[in-house]
């Protein structure tokens, strides 16, 4: 066990080494930066701004922050709009002004800034401060939507996992595709040089396809694309045989060549069932070209709603969703501040997930960058986004805040309305909660058999209420049996009363 000491020592101060020249070259990067920066040039002044506003290698600084982005801003660079629309929607750093938002917005978006075009195509999509319009929701997701699919064509990128902070998973997922991807790189790579050694990765591919393996089918299928000599006729038949054994791949494929008429006759109904199937697997380029369908009317009907629903899944995929990686690793670290600013930007952009973990911890962690007056207000403005997406949790939380009245006027009656939404949903919290306003009258009549109705269910629902159902059942069986005892006192009396009553009378007579 003593000869490994020096080897462990050696081991560490090479990591402590490494770790060093890394927080070294960050430095040096950083100082570079604010040298760029200082003589006016616009790229270093607009990543500078950046990450000092996210903290991203440097202390976070929001003030210094907007001081970049206001000159930039005024210079037209559409990173600097984005970012002071941003700020603006939530009053970090500057007046909080959802008018002045929108014009930054808007002026971006007009500039080609993706993020600022996802932005206003959210808010145009649910009527966020502007009239709702699924039409100009459909141009503004369209935009970005096609900047992404020629990003996953290119690159074939893979999603980034969104971590929800009140389930504090530690786990991000792991795709077992992800092994096949960087072998078909690989191969794409070698066929791109002219490499023999493809003839054998042929051979095993075929090997595995006839063995009835999809993912050999439909490489087999892929050697077409990568090898002009290869004809359509093979490609079909492997792709045919993978697509039956639910590859999403191979579907995604057979789409196409039914889409463009590649080797067989152009068929948009058969494109678009087979586009279908490969979505409902997880191929992204699939709900690219579903979303195209819907919004041309090509090969179905024509369908604003299902298009920007489509096309504003495309978008969730861009880069700037690896926000969610860098702020989930923030909140873990104790940098709270940098957390928040990531997720709110995500937020602003309609992710779901980022609405409810900027209202989290805006209502749960000492945050100094926002007034304490706004945290509420700003917290059930997430929570009611978070909730028109069909987050459950968002809202019953959304509920809660109009019942106990955080950051507006206390009104039983409209959380009632969140918790009957949420117990629709199945939310055995808002059964409860529902019971609870039975038993009491809290807005809605008292009606002692629903109360016991919705505490049922709720049991039933969720294995977790069960104590806290029979703890209400033994305080709703107590007030129960006081009542009865009350009125019996009440009709003793009432009894005793008119015997006396009726003895004066009697003795009277």
């Amino acid at each position: 066990m003593l000869k490994d000491g020096p080897v462990y020592g050696d081991e560490g101060g090479k990591l402590l080494m490494q770790s060093y020249s890394r927080i070294n070259s960050c430095f040096i990067a950083h100082q570079l930066l604010v040298k760029a920066a200082k003589i006016g040039n616009q790229k270093a002044m607009e990543q500078l701004a950046s990450d000092m506003l996210f903290g991203n290698n440097v202390p976070q600084n929001v003030e210094a922050a907007v001081s970049l982005y206001e000159i930039l801003a005024d210079e037209g660079s559409h990173k600097g709009q984005t970012a002071l629309g941003f700020l603006s929607s939530y009053g970090i750093g500057v007046e909080y002004s959802q008018s002045k938002a929108l014009v930054y917005y808007t002026f971006a978006s007009n500039g080609g800034n993706l993020i600022s075009q996802m932005i206003l195509g959210y808010r145009y999509w649910l009527g966020i401060n502007v009239p709702r319009s699924c039409e100009a929701a459909l141009i503004y997701y369209k935009k970005v939507a096609d900047y992404i699919a020629s990003k996953l064509e290119e690159n074939e990128d893979k999603p980034v996992e969104k971590v929800k902070l009140m389930e504090r998973s530690e786990n991000l997922g792991f795709d077992t595709e992800i092994l096949d991807w960087d072998v078909h790189q690989y191969y794409k790579f070698l066929a791109e040089r002219g490499d023999t050694q493809i003839q054998k990765a042929f051979y095993y591919f075929l090997k595995a396809a006839n063995a009835g393996n999809s993912h050999g089918m439909a490489f087999l299928g892929k050697v077409p694309i990568l090898f002009p000599f290869q004809n359509h006729s093979e490609a079909f038949k492997y792709f045919h045989k993978a697509a039956e054994k639910g590859y999403a791949q191979a579907q995604f494929q057979l789409g196409l060549m039914y889409h463009n008429g590649s080797g067989v006759k152009r068929d948009y109904k058969l494109a678009f069932q087979y586009f279908y199937l490969a979505s409902q697997n997880g191929q992204p380029l699939a709900v690219y070209h579903l979303a195209e369908m819907y919004a041309t009317g090509m090969g179905a009907f024509r369908s604003c709603q299902n298009a920007v629903k489509l096309y504003r899944t495309v978008c969730e995929l861009g880069r700037w969703s690896d926000k969610f990686l860098t702020a989930h690793f923030a909140y873990q670290t104790g940098n709270v501040e940098s957390s928040l600013v990531q997720y709110a930007l995500l937020a602003e952009m309609g992710y779901e997930v980022a609405q409810c973990n900027s209202a989290h911890i805006m209502e749960s962690e000492n945050v100094k960058l926002l007034h304490q007056e706004q945290i509420y207000p700003l917290a059930l403005l997430l929570w009611k986004r978070a909730a028109n997406q069909g987050n459950i949790f968002a809202r019953v939380k959304t509920g809660d805040y109009h019942f106990y009245g955080f950051g507006i006027k206390r009104d039983y009656l409209t959380a009632a309305v969140h918790y009957n939404l949420a117990a629709n949903q199945q939310s055995a919290q808002a059964m409860f909660n529902l019971a609870y306003m039975y038993e009491y009258g809290l807005g809605i009549p008292k009606d002692i058999h629903l109360a016991r109705r919705w505490y049922d269910l709720a049991a039933e629902t969720s294995p977790d209420a069960f104590i806290p159902v029979f703890l209400a059942y033994i305080r709703l069986e107590v007030m129960h049996l006081f009542t009865d005892l009350q009125l019996l006192k009440v009709s003793g009396e009432g009894w005793r009363v008119g015997l006396v009553c009726w003895g004066y009378s009697y003795s009277y007579s």
